[in-house]
C-alpha cells in the first residue's frame, strides 16, 4: 500500500504507510482486522527497536480479532521530526495520535494502548477527545506528578551532554544503570532519534507530565494498567495512582516471563463486553 492509500471507503487498509502531520511524516504499519486498537510506544524506542527488544507480544490482540496500528512516533523510528523541543512533549504528541485517527478514517472511538511515553500520550489525547476512545491500556505509566520534576533535570542534563559530548557520552551513562528484574536480559538498543533532534526529544520529555489528577478522575472510559516492578523511571506509585484515578484494573509484573504474558491480558481486556455504565467486569487488581 502506498504512502497516505486509503482503502475500503476510507478505512487504510493492511500493510504500511505514512501521512504528514505539522510538518513530520509519521510511519505506520497495520495488521490484523475489527475494531480499530492504535499503539503508541516508548520514548527513544519505535517499531523495530521494540521487536528487536523482543519485550512485548501483541499478536494476541490481532488473533482476538483487532486491527492493530503501530506508528513511530515523531522523529522515532522511520518517522521524521525536526529539533523543535515543545514537538515531543505529550500534548503535542498526542496531537499526533489524534491526527492518526483521522487519517485512519476512524468513525467511532477506537482503544488505545501506549507505553511510557506512549502512556503520557494515550491519556493527554482521551483527556483531550475522551470521545475518541473505547478503552485505554496504560503499559509501564512514567513518573509523574510528584517524582517527575527528579527525571525532567535528569533529562535537561542529558540533552546538554549529548550537546556537548555527543551521544556515545549519554549512553555510556545509561548502561551503568541496573535494569529492573522483569526487562533483565532485554537487549539495548540505541535511541531512534538522529543526534541532530536527540536533545529536543530529550527536552520534550522534561517538559512533559501526566494529566492532573484531577483530569484523569473525570475519565469514564474502561482501562487497564500493566506495570512493572522496581524502576525508578516507571515507578509504581504512578501506576497504582493511575489505577485508582480511572477505575482501572493493574497488574504487576516482576519477571520478563510475566511481561510475556501482557498480550493475552490485553487480548482479554479488550474482548470483554462493555455495560452501559462504562464498566469492564473482572477489570480488578492483580499484584
Amino acid at each position: 500500500m502506498g504512502e497516505g492509500q486509503r482503502e475500503g471507503g476510507g478505512a487504510v487498509g493492511q500493510g504500511s504507510g505514512s501521512f504528514r502531520h505539522r510538518g513530520a511524516r509519521l510511519a505506520y504499519e497495520v495488521a490484523g482486522s475489527g475494531p480499530l486498537v492504535v499503539y503508541a510506544h516508548g520514548g527513544f524506542a519505535g517499531r523495530a527497536a521494540e521487536d528487536r527488544m523482543g519485550l512485548f507480544d501483541w499478536t494476541p490482540v490481532v488473533a482476538a480479532g483487532r486491527r492493530l496500528v503501530r506508528y513511530d512516533a515523531r522523529a522515532h523510528g522511520r518517522s521524521t521530526g525536526g529539533p523543535v523541543d515543545g514537538d515531543y512533549a505529550y500534548p503535542a504528541l498526542a496531537d499526533d495520535l489524534l491526527a492518526l485517527l483521522d487519517h485512519l478514517g476512524a468513525r467511532g472511538p477506537a482503544d488505545a494502548m501506549g507505553a511510557s511515553m506512549g502512556c503520557g500520550t494515550v491519556l493527554h489525547a482521551a483527556v483531550r477527545a475522551p470521545w475518541r476512545f473505547s478503552r485505554l491500556v496504560l503499559l509501564i505509566p512514567p513518573t509523574a506528578w510528584t517524582t517527575r520534576e527528579a527525571y525532567a533535570r535528569g533529562n535537561r542534563e542529558a540533552a546538554e551532554t549529548v550537546e556537548r559530548e555527543g551521544v556515545d557520552a549519554w549512553l555510556a551513562g545509561r548502561t551503568r544503570r541496573t535494569p529492573p528484574p522483569a526487562v533483565a536480559g532485554v537487549p539495548d538498543v540505541p535511541p531512534t532519534p538522529h543526534e541532530r533532534v536527540l536533545p529536543s526529544v530529550l527536552r520534550g520529555l522534561a517538559m512533559s507530565d501526566l494529566p492532573p489528577p484531577e483530569s484523569l478522575a473525570r475519565l469514564r472510559l474502561p482501562s487497564l494498567v500493566l506495570a512493572w516492578a522496581d524502576d525508578p523511571g516507571h515507578p509504581l506509585s504512578t501506576a497504582e495512582t493511575a489505577a485508582r484515578l480511572l477505575g482501572a484494573g493493574l497488574h504487576v509484573s516482576r519477571t520478563r516471563a510475566d511481561v510475556r504474558t501482557w498480550g493475552e491480558r490485553v487480548a482479554e481486556f479488550l474482548t470483554r463486553p462493555v455495560d452501559p455504565m462504562g464498566a469492564t467486569p473482572g477489570a480488578g487488581n492483580d499484584r
